[in-house]
């Protein structure tokens, strides 16, 4: 039986929050009056059903405004470690993002998530490396697991670039130009993607071990945690054993998909999708925790684990997005003590 008010976690792609009279990427695409009034109004939705304590947020263009917002819905405590960049020409064009996290409960530490310079040796990457967005690492202090860190993420996207430019070629209908960004492209954005994830599961893991406490990644990981670009972070642990904790005294160290652990998992329920593409259905978006929230542990101080989805605002045969919602699906876990 639960002795202690449940705490739930949430992760939202904003989908381009850009406060007018500002524009996101190009001049022409920004809110006018009523579809800024729709955005906020869907955010404010989405705080009041969740009713989390915590809440990351991706795709933040207006800082300010969002973390105003947040505010007016008891969430007291709101961290950015990065901004958005601004064209130089039309300095009301914004470019590059940032995430967010608000909360209901005291932040006990933020910042901007460093890689560690021995691993990006290790990885071979020799150029100066640079998240697309810059992951936020920061703790809590939760019932019974002691300190919690958090990671918010936004990893690359499956855009890829052109590579006309490479080639010498301005019709962007080439057929060889087709092919290249379609192979070498599409892998040049899978490791892109990966290099990202490796770095932060690299600091989550490491933060397991020398802190022994536990750990949540969340975010907008564009793809599926299955796909070979991001599968590593969840290999080599099991979702309902832990037998080395009995010798250990300590949750193995490692990171599993939320919903893995939930009891909606354990009643044989299907994943709801958190995007779609050109009516296909995506996971996306991710909660990934550390055994510490593990039931079925031994060592377990978490009763129950829930994994709640927020998508009744998609529409799988949509083609255009809808600016005044989000093209992505909140997701949410709900931890018992």
């Amino acid at each position: 039986m639960s002795h202690r008010k449940p705490i739930r976690i949430a992760s939202l792609n904003l989908l381009n929050f850009a406060a007018p009279p500002y524009s996101f990427y190009q001049l022409h695409e920004r809110y006018n009056a009523t579809q800024w009034r729709q955005k906020q109004d869907f955010i404010r939705n989405f705080l009041i059903n969740s009713q989390a304590d915590i809440v990351a947020f991706q795709e933040v263009f207006s800082i300010k405004t969002l973390e105003v917002l947040c505010k007016e819905h008891g969430y007291d405590y709101f961290e950015t470690v990065a901004v958005p960049s601004h064209d130089p020409l039309y300095p009301q064009v914004l470019f590059n993002p940032v995430v967010a996290i608000a909360a209901k409960i005291p932040i006990m530490q933020c910042q901007a998530l460093t890689p560690c310079t021995e691993l990006l040796e290790y990885l071979n990457n020799q150029n100066e490396f640079k998240f697309n967005r810059t992951p936020i690492k920061c703790s809590f202090t939760l019932p019974e697991l002691g300190t919690v860190y958090c990671y918010v993420v936004h990893f690359k996207s499956q855009r890829v670039h052109s590579m006309a430019h490479m080639l010498n070629i301005h019709n962007q209908d080439d057929p060889l130009l087709n092919l290249l960004q379609q192979t070498v492209g599409m892998m040049q954005s899978q490791i892109s993607r990966s290099l990202e994830a490796s770095i932060v599961y690299y600091d989550a893991l490491k933060t397991q071990r020398e802190k022994n406490c536990a750990t949540i990644v969340m975010g907008d990981f564009n793809d599926s945690i299955h796909s070979p670009a991001l599968s590593f972070m969840t290999q080599g642990f099991h979702p309902t054993r832990c037998e080395p904790c009995k010798e250990l005294a300590q949750p193995v160290v490692g990171l599993t998909d939320a919903f893995n652990l939930s009891s909606q998992h354990q009643q044989n329920k299907t994943k709801a999708p958190s995007h779609y593409y050109q009516g296909r259905a995506n996971v996306l978006d991710y909660i990934l925790v550390s055994g510490h929230f593990n039931s079925q542990c031994v060592l377990a101080k978490v009763d129950t684990l829930n994994y709640i989805s927020f998508n009744d605002h998609l529409k799988p045969n949509q083609i255009e997005e809808d600016i005044c919602t989000s093209d992505h699906g909140g997701v949410a876990i709900e931890i018992g003590f």
